[in-house]
């Protein structure tokens, strides 16, 4: 039973891992660009989109669809690298458990 003990405690220093990494993860921000820099957008850990930077050159009449087409690529880039973010962060905060929790339902690896 040692043994079984030892499992408990390592799980919940995992858990508290994870939930130290969430926080982290929900207090920082990533970047998206798209059109060679010329929009870009700042996501929350949390995916909520925080900004948009527009170039200045883009700000035309009859640029509407243009540039709702640029934001849309942005925000899709920050929101892959989020997902990056987040994924490493479990990794790491999960460390050598991190094989185990793969089917474990809510987690995301």
């Amino acid at each position: 039973m040692k043994d079984l003990g030892g499992l408990m405690k390592q799980a919940q220093a995992m858990q508290q891992k994870l939930q130290d990494a969430q926080a982290r993860l929900a207090e920082s921000s990533v970047e998206g660009t798209s059109g060679g820099g010329m929009v870009t957008v700042t996501l929350m850990g949390t995916g909520e989109l925080a900004k948009v930077v527009l170039d200045e050159s883009l700000i035309e009449p009859g640029e509407g669809e243009v540039i709702a087409d640029l934001i849309v690529a942005a925000h899709a880039d920050a929101k892959k690298k989020l997902d990056a973010k987040q994924a490493q962060m479990m990794q790491d905060a999960a460390g050598p458990m991190a094989g185990l929790m793969g089917g474990m339902p809510g987690m995301k690896f």
